[in-house]
């Protein structure tokens, strides 16, 4: 695998030039991604020319960034200059191209990154598993019969599948942590107001964060630091006296043993441990749901009124359904959402962190599209969130942390700290990672790095 760091360096030091990096990634996207379908549109014109000046850059002896010349991938509802923001969808993809990249792409870029393709995802990112009609389906680049997840399933094929080192996706209800955790990688949903939304399509942006895939920790930190603009180190007292809350009842549930057991061995990394079984979590997941759909609906109810039949079918009922409920639904999820908030901070005068599991089993199956809850067989499509929707109630930040197992498909895990908290989550992230606890699943592809 290529880090993001490797990359960098290496065109840093005129190991490789930038032209030649960008030019290695979209042959390499061309070659694999034929059986993922994870890119959407190439950006190549604008790679190779950002690629040329990068090289003039160097040659000049200045210092383009700590990405320099890295190639990444955006997922679709990020504005990216010159091309139209879809969404994933038919019903945008008539309007005027952006007149400039979202708030985060100008950032990575003035780092030295450059993006090379857009990504695939579920219609205005409403979904798990990636299945968009008018892109088709991402498939998982560790077992194509399975999801990838979703909604931003193409980001994280993406990465997982060694065609890109790192990718922008959304998180409404675990968009980032979910298909992080079917395709191996590490991933991050941020403190809410971390990152800016500026040039990012809202699903329910009350809830909606940004955040990128990576194969590794150091480079998951890298490149949230220049996307959150930190640039100072801050030191923590040693891991191991944190003090760790593993998350019951719901959420041991319909999980399958080894992410239990995964669990287990991270919770045994820390000398202060404890068991939280958080009260009324159905409840609170059924919240986020409700407020997702009533946000999500109110934005669309134009459209859904004079365009319908431009939206995938699926997305479009549950739109419709969304914007039909009443304000006084929203108004007692949202008193919910406060109890749930304030339970936590209460939780967090206890515990530095929580840990739970970010899925229940490895991805399922395309043609058998089911998860389990309550031992009761459910849309995948729907219900794969059910461990992820309750902290997207939260402010707080969740790192997604793969768990590689040989010969079998990945898990993944949720950390959660309290907000403001990300440098915390890295520093645990490294010393999992370091200890072999925590490693993504990279498939190895024929790279010039």
């Amino acid at each position: 695998m290529s880090s993001v760091q490797k990359i960098a360096h290496h065109i840093r030091n005129k190991r490789y030039s930038a032209q030649e990096v960008v030019s290695h990634y979209l042959e390499m996207i061309e070659r694999y991604d034929v059986s993922m379908n994870s890119v959407t549109r190439f950006l190549k014109d604008r790679a190779l020319y950002a690629a040329t000046k990068v090289d003039a850059l160097i040659a000049e002896g200045k210092d383009p960034g700590p990405l320099v010349g890295v190639p990444f991938g955006v997922k679709d509802l990020f504005d990216v200059k010159g091309e139209v923001t879809t969404a994933g969808s038919k019903l945008l993809s008539q309007n005027n191209p952006a007149n400039q990249d979202a708030k985060v792409i100008q950032r990575l870029c003035a780092a030295g990154a450059i993006p090379v393709a857009t990504l695939n995802m579920d219609e205005f990112a409403y979904g798990f598993v990636t299945d968009n009609e008018h892109h088709g389906m991402t498939h998982n680049p560790h077992d194509f019969s399975r999801f990838a997840g979703g909604s931003s399933g193409g980001s994280a094929a993406s990465v997982g599948g060694g065609i890109l080192s790192f990718s922008l996706g959304s998180d409404t209800n675990g968009s980032i942590r979910v298909p992080a955790s079917f395709c191996g990688v590490w991933g991050i949903r941020p403190t809410y107001g971390v990152l800016p939304m500026q040039g990012v399509y809202p699903f329910a942006e009350s809830f909606d964060r940004i955040g990128p895939f990576c194969q590794s920790i150091e480079d998951l930190k890298t490149v949230f630091n220049v996307m959150a603009e930190v640039t100072t180190n801050t030191s923590f007292p040693s891991i191991s006296s944190l003090r760790i809350g593993q998350l019951a009842g719901w959420f041991e549930r319909d999980v399958d043993q080894d992410i239990l057991d995964a669990i287990q061995e991270i919770v045994r990394c820390f000398s202060k441990q404890g068991k939280i079984d958080l009260p009324h979590i159905e409840q609170v997941r059924a919240a986020s749901y409700l407020m997702t759909a009533s946000e999500g609906g109110k934005l669309h109810l134009p459209n859904l009124r004079t365009k319908p039949m431009e939206y995938d079918p699926a997305t479009r009922e549950r739109l419709m359904a969304g914007a039909l409920l009443p304000v006084s639904s929203y108004l007692k999820a949202k008193e919910i959402q406060f109890w749930f908030q304030q339970y936590l901070d209460n939780i967090f005068k206890e515990y530095d962190l929580l840990i739970a599991p970010a899925v229940g089993s490895i991805a399922p199956q395309i043609d058998n599209p089911v998860v389990f809850v309550d031992g009761k067989p459910v849309s995948a499509r729907v219900n794969l969130g059910i461990y992820t929707q309750p902290f997207s109630m939260s402010h707080c930040p969740v790192l997604s942390v793969p768990i590689h197992r040989d010969g079998k498909l990945p898990i993944g895990l949720q950390l959660i700290a309290k907000p403001h908290q990300e440098q915390l989550l890295f520093a645990v992230g490294s010393l999992l990672e370091k200890n072999g606890i925590a490693k993504a699943t990279i498939i190895q592809r024929n790279k010039v790095l």
